[in-house]
């Protein structure tokens, strides 16, 4: 009984409260956002999706604390059976899927749609921290840059087969993140940033037609404002229209009257409700959360007793802000629309629990900083 009261005094005193105490605020921030969307202009046309989005986030909690409590470095020595199984769930989607939306992404478990692409962001983040960690003082050899693009092409090519730019671009991201901090010679990474940048026009073929549409919808959003830059116009619209303190959870005419799709209201425009139900007030509230949870991130990387946990943290931190600036980018009309949810405010099962989880590795980074060992 002393040990086990002994245990929860040291987890209670070495816990990141502030990191865990901003991951529950933004939770409960966007189950009101998705609730507020239930709100039309006569009437309330229900609260599934806030009750779904609760349940998911009890489940998320659940996986938040358990990955706190289990000791990050374990997670390194499973690399080979979580690449394995992030390949068979991704090649699973793309033979056995049906298309939703024009987009193969999910496994239908009746209960619940698991979307495996955002298992392999979490996947690659702990694949590449552990190659880069391992492999640390030979990252100078070429070779070594090669091997770790070798682990991210294939996960990469396969969502793209999806189609899904977003996520391919999130888990460049990460590897890019991990990259800049290690010792892989930046000359080498210029040179292979010149290889990209040559290779740009032959990609942008690749894509598919409404992906392209989504770029030029970019470049000029007012060529085409009723049908492929329509979602990218009512979101601007919908975040100005909160002005300072916005119009109020159960108001809001952008969102209320469907000028903004219903279906991506609770999703990918999730930030343009908040803006406008909430007002610059509620939306910078929002940005200065993220902030300070990106930073609790930063200082957890900066502070991490070995390489694992220092590439861990990094590949956490640069999925959550690249989300977070593409997300609200695209809402604000500032990037292209790709579909990136928002973290911890989108609806979504899968998403949530996956940041969720990671904020737990965090936590379990933090814990250990000072070489606590934790057992049972």
């Amino acid at each position: 009984m002393t040990y086990v009261f002994g245990f929860r005094s040291r987890f209670a005193k070495n816990f990141d409260w502030i990191l865990g105490a901003v991951a529950v605020i933004l939770v409960v921030f966007g189950i009101l956002v998705i609730y507020s969307t239930s709100f039309k202009a006569t009437t309330q046309t229900g609260s599934g999706d806030a009750i779904h989005q609760t349940l998911f986030a009890v489940i998320g909690f659940v996986f938040m604390i358990a990955a706190a409590r289990s000791d990050y470095r374990a997670w390194g020595k499973l690399t080979t059976w979580l690449y394995g199984l992030m390949i068979v769930l991704l090649i699973w989607v793309d033979v056995f899927s049906h298309a939703v939306l024009g987009a193969t992404r999910w496994i239908n478990f009746g209960f619940f749609q698991f979307q495996p692409s955002e298992f392999a962001k979490l996947v690659m983040i702990v694949v590449l921290a552990r190659f880069f960690a391992d492999n640390y003082d030979r990252l100078e050899r070429p070779k070594y840059l090669f091997i770790s693009l070798g682990y991210l092409v294939v996960p990469v090519l396969l969502v793209m087969k999806q189609p899904d730019l977003g996520t391919a671009l999130v888990l460049v991201v990460i590897w890019l993140s991990m990259a800049l901090v290690s010792r892989i010679r930046k000359l080498h990474l210029a040179i292979l940033a010149v290889i990209a940048l040559s290779m740009l026009p032959f990609g942008l073929k690749l894509l598919k037609p409404f992906q392209r549409a989504r770029l030029d919808t970019f470049i000029n959003p007012t060529a085409d404002p009723l049908h492929t830059g329509y979602n990218a116009v009512q979101s601007t619209i919908t975040v100005g229209s909160g002005q300072v303190f916005g119009q109020g959870l159960a108001a809001g005419s952008q969102s209320q009257l469907n000028f903004l799709p219903s279906l991506a209201q609770h999703t990918d425009f999730i930030f343009a409700v908040a803006a406008e139900k909430l007002g610059f007030v509620g939306a910078a509230l929002l940005l200065v959360l993220f902030g300070v949870l990106f930073y609790r991130g930063i200082m957890i990387a900066h502070h991490s007793q070995d390489r694992f946990g220092l590439f861990l943290a990094t590949g956490i931190v640069a999925m959550l802000v690249f989300h977070v600036f593409i997300n609200v980018g695209m809402n604000m009309g500032i990037a292209p629309v790709t579909g990136i949810p928002l973290p911890f405010i989108s609806y979504g099962g899968t998403s949530l629990i996956i940041a969720l989880t990671c904020v737990g590795l965090l936590e379990s980074i933090a814990l250990r900083r000072q070489k606590l060992q934790f057992e049972g």
